[in-house]
């Protein structure tokens, strides 16, 4: 179970049946993920996420998101399906084969009117990107590395009061353990959120950590 992967697993199942599930097309499209990326597919967010992820769509009544790394298209989903009525989603991902599945399913979903692709690496792509306070919300779940130089680029979109929401911010549980140095990356992003005066934020146990931000 991906979900809550650092929790007693009794409780992890508790909270995964007590979540709204999926429909069809995501679970077609989960297992089609599994099927086609194989080992990649862990790549793909959680049910519980994208539940998740179409409540605060929907809860801010976004109109201009972004994300950054859409693999398959599950989240892509998800967020356009809780779209303002005038809402509109960009995405940016640099594989044309993942994301042509993506297309596929945002098709099925009834979604690829209200979703742009971009592809390229972000942090060039991005720059591209309108530099005025716009963007409403924004979900980060790329490269490890590069989340400072997305969170800065997307800092700068960011209307007063808007959301980025970043993924794997608690890697798998490690990042509390010190010694561990492939959490080092994740703990500097950790370490730089919090420490932004810029923002208020909580990183919420779900899936494999998401941390909620709030430009203030």
């Amino acid at each position: 179970m991906k979900a809550f992967s650092f929790l007693n697993a009794d409780v992890a199942e508790y909270i995964v049946g007590h979540t709204t599930p999926p429909d069809d097309i995501l679970k077609e499209l989960a297992e089609e993920t599994l099927t086609a990326t194989g080992d990649s597919a862990g790549m793909q967010i959680s049910p519980e996420q994208g539940t998740f992820l179409t409540m605060i769509t929907q809860i801010t009544g976004a109109r201009n998101v972004v994300e950054i790394g859409t693999f398959t298209g599950y989240s892509s989903i998800c967020m356009a399906r809780g779209l303002a009525h005038d809402g509109r989603l960009t995405c940016f991902d640099v594989s044309d084969e993942w994301t042509a599945i993506a297309r596929k399913y945002w098709e099925k979903a009834g979604v690829s009117h209200l979703i742009e692709l971009r592809l390229g690496p972000a942090a060039e792509t991005l720059r591209q990107f309108p530099v005025r306070p716009e963007v409403d919300l924004a979900f980060i779940d790329a490269d490890k590395a590069s989340y400072p130089a997305y969170y800065e680029a997307i800092m700068s979109r960011l209307a007063p009061g808007g959301v980025i929401l970043a993924d794997n911010t608690l890697r798998h549980g490690t990042v509390a353990d010190y010694t561990d140095g492939d959490a080092a990356t994740m703990r500097e992003f950790n370490d730089l959120v919090i420490g932004d005066l810029r923002v208020t934020s909580t990183l919420l146990p779900i899936a494999d950590g998401l941390t909620f931000i709030r430009k203030r």
